[in-house]
């Protein structure tokens, strides 16, 4: 994919911080549609149907912004059975899903062979597994005194498919230290990425922004998934979100729809290299979704069969798929099914 130019050169680190702060809301929307168009030309705005199943909410990273983690010891604390896990691949199945977005806790008390055993339940049953983001890959291999390299092949080797961009919040150990010490850094965020790519797996990035972190900050993280991209090609798509504070959580002033569709068009002026920007409609609702489809995103995301993360915050958006491909329609698209390496599925 050939990288956008603005002047004749690729927009650094300064011009971006100038553009993110002074530039008029509808002109940066403007321009980043404009890109949005050169690098996918056609009206197509794509979804897919999935599910986010939590294998554990037990959690030794105690992240100041979750509102979802509960240690071991507490009555909510649980840890997803065979069966349970089962049957919520048969109602994914039952509603059109090609996949699940599979993640959970930095629980100690599950060994490798616990995984394997349920990667290989989702693949037999015909589900594509995206699954395992960085900071629960380096707590595994630090856990079982294997490389990273080592962890994945053994899940790749069972059934995992690709990774979710999770555990980025803000890559910068600054921000890191305060809100989440017990978490993976940022470099070795980035090295699980390096090592998937070179495996031969894609992933997606993300970035959750809005709590204590500066513009600068986020703009670096912009900046470190396209360095990385350029050396691998392995990200297909960027999802910027803002952070969801809760009653149990870090305080911090909610971010507003102008902010984020800002940070969206910044994220697709910037990331000249990575193919999609997809629209957070599940912290910001579906109306601001279809928005953000005219600030540099084209694509909808899931339909979030389930969704219990954000949730656990208290924000319960959700749509059927005949709801998200009415929101596309609406806003002047054509929808698009696809799966997770955004190939269609119609």
């Amino acid at each position: 994919m050939g990288k956008i130019s603005f002047q004749g050169s690729r927009l650094g680190k300064e011009a971006a911080l100038r553009l993110y702060g002074e530039a008029d809301l509808l002109e940066l929307g403007s321009l980043a549609n404009e890109v949005r168009h050169l690098l996918n030309p056609s009206p197509n705005v794509t979804y897919t149907v999935d599910r986010n199943i939590n294998y554990t909410n037990v959690c030794v990273s105690r992240c100041g912004f979750c509102a979802f983690w509960r240690p071991p010891e507490h009555p909510e604390a649980y840890v997803l059975d065979l069966e349970t896990l089962e049957s919520k691949c048969e109602e994914t199945l039952s509603l059109g899903g090609t996949q699940v977005l599979y993640q959970g806790g930095l629980n100690p008390f599950l060994g490798l062979s616990w995984h394997l055993e349920r990667l290989r339940l989702m693949r037999s049953m015909g589900l594509w597994v995206h699954g395992f983001s960085p900071p629960e890959i380096i707590f595994m291999a630090k856990t079982w005194g294997m490389s990273v390299r080592e962890v994945l092949e053994k899940l790749v080797d069972a059934g995992l498919g690709s990774i979710p961009g999770g555990g980025a919040e803000i890559l910068s150990d600054r921000v890191r230290r305060a809100v989440s010490p017990l978490k993976c850094s940022s470099r070795e965020w980035l090295q699980v990425m390096r090592e998937a790519h070179l495996l031969g797996l894609k992933t997606t990035a993300t970035m959750m922004f809005g709590h204590i972190e500066t513009e600068e900050e986020r703009v670096d993280h912009i900046l470190a998934i396209r360095s990385l991209q350029d050396e691998t090609g392995g990200f297909t798509a960027f999802i910027p979100w803002p952070y969801q504070p809760g009653k149990r959580t870090l305080r911090a002033r909610k971010v507003g729809p102008v902010t984020y569709l800002r940070t969206l068009a910044l994220s697709r002026i910037l990331l000249d290299n990575v193919p999609h920007i997809q629209a957070s409609w599940v912290t910001q609702g579906p109306q601001i979704g279809q928005v953000a489809l005219h600030f540099g995103a084209d694509d909808m995301g899931s339909t979030m069969i389930e969704e219990n993360v954000v949730a656990s915050a208290g924000v319960r958006f959700k749509v059927s798929e005949t709801e998200i491909r009415e929101l596309i329609v609406k806003a002047g698209f054509r929808p698009l099914k696809r799966d997770v390496l955004y190939r269609p599925l119609e």
